[in-house]
Formats: C-alpha cells, structure tokens, sequence
C-alpha cells in the first residue's frame, strides 16, 4: 500500500509514514485555518467598505465554486504527480490568496481573494486527505477517515478563533491573521516537502484532467445518504461563513470579533471531538443517530436566533457541530470501505463536491433572498434542509460491510 516510500526497514518505514501524516494533517489544518481566517473579518468589511449580507454571501458561493471546479478539473492529478507536488501547490495557492487579501477594500477583491482560496482548498481536499489516509497508522481502524475529514473543521475553527482574537486585540486587525496565516502555509510547505511520496507517479495526467466523478460500484449504493449528510451539515457551515457575523451583530447584540470567531468555532470544533465517538459504532446507526442529534442542534440555533439568546445559541451550535463531525466521518467511513490507493482521491473528489455543492446551492439562494428576507426567516430555511436530510437518512442509511471485504481497515 506505501509502496512508494523508499524505506524497506519495517521500523523506518513507519517513522518516515509517520512524517508524512504528521506533515499532512498539519498541512490541512493550515490550509482550512486560511479560509476560517476571514469570517470574523466580515462585519470589519460591513463598517468600514459597505459590503452587503448579499455581497459577503457571494463570497462564499466563489470560494465554494472555485472549490467544486477545482475538484472536478484536478481531483485526480494527485495520482498521477504525486501527493507532494500537488499539496505543495494548493498551499501556494492559498498565499496568493492571503497575499490578496491583505488590501481588501472593495467587494471584487474579497471575492479574488476567495476564488483563490477556493482554488487552493480544492486541491488540498483531494491530495493532502488523500495522503493522509495513504500515511495513516493502521490503528485505530477510524483515525484515517477522521483525520482527512475532521482536520477541515479543525482548521476552520482554529483559523476563526485566531482571527477573532488578532481582530479584536492585536495591531493591524485587517491584515495580521493573514501574515500569521500565510507563515503557517509557509512552514507547511516546508514539512511536505521533507516528507516521503506515497504513490508512485503515473502517466494520463492529461486525461485526468477531464471532469469525471466516479466512486467504486460497491459503494455506490451509499452515496444517497452520504449526498444527505454533506449536504446539510456543509450547507449549515456556509450559513455559518456567510450570515452568523450579521446575525451576532444584530440579533445576539454583540460586535466582538473574538465571539464572532468562538461562534463559528462552536460550530466547527466539537466537530472534531464528536467524530472519534462514532467510529466505535457502526456506520448506518451512528448517521441515523448523528443527524436526530444535529436536527435538535438546528432547531436549538433557530430558537435562539428568534429569541435573542447568546447562550442557548452557542449551546446549540455546540450540539449540532459535535453530531455533524460524527454524521460526516460515519458517511466517510462508508464510502472508503475496501478502497484502494487510487480509489481515495476519486472518492475524496467526490465528497467534497457534495460537501461543497452543500455549501454553495443554499448559499447561493439564501444570498439572493437575503434582499427580501430577515436572516431569521433565512434560518428557517436552513432548518427545513435538515428536516430532510434527517429524515432521507434514517430511512435510507445502510452499512458497508455486505459489499465489501472484511479485512480492510478503512471501513471497519
């Protein structure tokens, strides 16, 4: 499976794999903390440039879509190139991005500076994850799917936070996270490429590059609900991107970057402390259960908006945030069962274009109605998302294991 490292000393071998998860999961945390980076940013770009709910939106429908281009164009030149190349890429990507980012004072450069973002996000979605499960150890049998799928929460979480923070407490409030940012990305740069390769390169790049979305067929059956989960739980984080900074503002009565970052956070972070909890179950019951769970979460968030209540908005965004990471790596673990190493960048490519078109298609039409709508109102309709996903899952979900071998430890 590692053939690719050049090492035949069983001991070395792991510690050179070891370099190589480590520098990975490093790496994607430092990628994703580049885009969590901007939202506490975005009530400082109201103030002070004018921008709109309607505008802050459209920014995060071009990352979202540059992410999803991304994807389908390059999801599987990690493949062909190598792990390395292709991560090293999506980092510079996302300084250029940061780089752009440091003089926003019109709409149009935060939406540059976003599809940039978009564009590096997207090739690290398939090639850094990727490594990661590529690098993983063999035990515990969940670490590969919750360490390529929660470290994107993380990243965001943390990335939010500090921005909130520098915001609020530290010099130059509308550059210095993306200077902190952009010597992370550097520093990540550096860990991958003193890392090991773990696929060995292979020609039809070229071919690669034709948009394609493909899964292995005996997990195809799965895909519905796994559709079901992404969908609403991404589309919950894109609300989360592009109207909680409003919605804190206006109707929790507070302008604190720092609580706008710990919002966001609440709703990310418990993300990657829930997910380690559903991979002792197995995958049908732990999305059934997960999604009941973030559906109150839903309802929890939507009473505290209509209320005005900070507290019951934050402890709900605590429990739709924990069982969504739990949803997410359950509906991962599904479709990376009895994968092969070329399977899991097409598999990759495929949740994250669910996962993203989660994100944008509701935040697409949210943006639009936001002229017309409250945000309350905008939170409703994110509810009624989750009703469906919800029910859609507990009727449909099922388990691997009839379709696939035992004995591979992605989808135990």
């Amino acid at each position: 499976m590692h053939n690719a490292v050049p090492v035949t000393n069983p001991a070395s071998k792991a510690r050179t794999l070891r370099l190589a998860f480590l520098s990975a999961v490093v790496s994607l945390v430092a990628v994703f903390a580049a885009v969590g980076s901007t939202i506490p940013l975005f009530n400082i770009y109201r103030a002070e440039d004018g921008f709109t709910n309607a505008g802050i939106s459209a920014t995060v429908v071009a990352y979202s879509v540059a992410t999803l281009i991304t994807l389908l164009v390059l999801g599987r030149v990690s493949n062909h190139l190598g792990r390395r190349p292709t991560s090293i890429a999506s980092l510079g990507l996302l300084v250029l991005g940061c780089l752009l980012l440091l003089n926003v004072h019109h709409i149009g450069i935060l939406i540059a500076g976003r599809l940039l973002m978009g564009l590096g996000a997207g090739l690290a979605s398939s090639s850094l994850t990727s490594y990661i499960v590529d690098a993983a150890p063999l035990r515990p049998v969940w670490l590969a799917s919750v360490a390529s799928t929660q470290t994107v929460m993380l990243g965001l979480a943390v990335g939010a936070i500090a921005s909130g923070a520098l915001v609020q407490f530290g010099p130059w409030p509308r550059d210095l996270i993306y200077l902190v940012v952009i010597g992370l990305l550097v520093v990540s740069v550096a860990l991958i490429a003193i890392s090991p390769e773990t696929v060995t390169p292979t020609p039809g790049v070229w071919r690669s590059l034709r948009p394609r979305v493909r899964a292995p067929a005996r997990v195809r059956h799965l895909i519905p609900v796994a559709a079901a989960v992404l969908l609403a739980t991404w589309a919950a984080g894109a609300f989360y991107q592009a109207f909680v900074p409003a919605l804190v503002e206006n109707q929790l009565h507070t302008r604190s970057p720092l609580v706008i970052g710990l919002v966001f956070a609440a709703y990310m972070g418990p993300s990657v402390l829930g997910a380690p909890l559903g991979g002792r179950f197995r995958p049908a019951a732990t999305q059934r259960v997960s999604m009941i769970a973030f559906l109150a979460g839903m309802i929890g968030i939507i009473t505290a908006i209509t209320t005005g209540t900070l507290v019951l908005f934050i402890a709900a965004t605590i429990v739709a945030g924990a069982s969504q990471g739990i949803a997410i790596s359950a509906a991962t673990r599904c479709l990376l069962y009895g994968s092969t190493q070329a399977d899991r960048a097409p598999i990759f490519s495929v949740v994250y274009l669910l996962s993203y078109s989660g994100a944008t298609i509701p935040a697409l039409i949210a943006g639009r109605l936001s002229t017309t709508f409250s945000l309350p109102q905008i939170a409703l309709g994110y509810g009624g998302l989750a009703i469906v996903a919800t029910l859609f899952t507990v009727i449909a979900a099922r388990n691997p294991q009839a379709d696939a071998p035992r004995n591979n430890r992605d989808g135990e």
